[in-house]
């Protein structure tokens, strides 16, 4: 990462002490901010090329400079955004909250600017897109990939990992960062790591504790761990990596014949969601603390997705029999 202005490290600084973010969180903060400053300074000089661009040197940026920023600057960057870099509005949307956040610390935290600049911003206007996932046949036939899987030597991890993913809706990185302390003896439950450093605690049915059992039982045959604590090891014997899970359910998938659904780990953890709302019929306040979210708007949308009881809906519609008049 280049070197960034003095007020850009604060702000980093105070996102990992004060608020607790984590690592991976403030390293997209530094990312915004970088490309922000790049576009101001360039923009300034009359060209916004991205080559140019990308050679701008912020460093030298100091707290007079960002308290001469205006909403119209930041109104052009989104423009920017939107027609040059071709930004998705998920992508704009996070951008400028990564300002709002920034210019705030300023402002309120720091009194080192007088006027925010983002002030009554509005943010463009995202899609709820329903969520994408696998049904219960197709779970069944993953995990049944796993088992049939008879020349792989480590069926047992892998089972173990899609096991959990489709039952406890886990994030990639809570599950890559579970260590052995994090489980219970009777395998019943186990602690992660989520968003924002925030703790929780996931309680394991039977097809977890079983997949649990079998996994450790072997864990150490290829001899021991260099990471002694972690759960899930790769054949390097250390920990496993977000890279390698990823290949692990895609590598599945295609021995599932449903590579073509193009299911990302982070639509296993929507595949379990949606199980466990739909035919598991929990509350979408349970299924909240779950999945670890902060907000129940964001559990909610689990809610819209189609269900039998909406099939069988449109079933008891009187005119769902009549049929047009066969071609003579």
């Amino acid at each position: 990462m280049p070197k960034m202005p003095e007020a850009v490290e604060q702000y980093c600084s105070y996102c990992r002490s004060s608020k607790n973010r984590s690592l991976k969180t403030v390293s997209e903060y530094e990312h915004d901010l970088l490309t922000f400053f790049r576009y101001i300074l360039a923009a300034k000089s009359g060209d916004i090329s991205e080559e140019n661009i990308k050679q701008t040197d912020i460093s030298r940026i100091t707290i007079e400079d960002i308290g001469k920023i205006t909403k119209e600057d930041i109104y052009r960057y989104m423009d920017y955004l939107t027609k040059h870099r071709k930004n998705s509005a998920t992508t704009r949307a996070r951008k400028l909250s990564s300002l709002k956040g920034f210019f705030k610390y300023l402002c309120v935290v720091r009194n080192s600017i007088e006027v925010n600049p983002c002030d009554n911003m509005e943010g463009p206007r995202v899609k709820n897109k329903l969520p994408k996932f696998l049904t219960l046949e197709e779970s069944l036939a993953l995990l049944s990939a796993v088992e049939n899987d008879t020349e792989s030597k480590h069926r047992e991890r892998d089972y173990c990992i899609l096991t959990l993913f489709l039952n406890c809706g886990m994030r990639l990185s809570e599950l890559t960062g579970i260590s052995l302390p994090d489980l219970d003896r009777e395998y019943r439950s186990l602690r992660v790591l989520g968003k924002g450093n925030k703790e929780r605690i996931i309680y394991l049915n039977d097809a977890c504790a079983d997949a649990l059992k079998k996994y450790i039982a072997v864990r150490a045959r290829d001899g021991e761990p260099k990471d002694k604590n972690a759960l899930f090891i790769s054949r390097n014997h250390r920990r496993i990596s977000n890279q390698m899970v990823q290949k692990i359910v895609y590598k599945y998938l295609d021995m599932a014949d449903l590579g073509y659904k193009k299911c990302s780990v982070h639509k296993l953890r929507h595949t379990a969601a949606t199980l466990m709302y739909q035919t598991g019929r929990v509350d979408v306040r349970v299924l909240k603390d779950i999945l670890g979210h902060e907000q129940l708007n964001t559990t909610q949308i689990y809610t819209h997705v189609s269900d039998k009881s909406m099939e069988e809906a449109m079933r008891q519609n009187p005119l769902s029999k009549k049929t047009g008049k066969k071609n003579e």
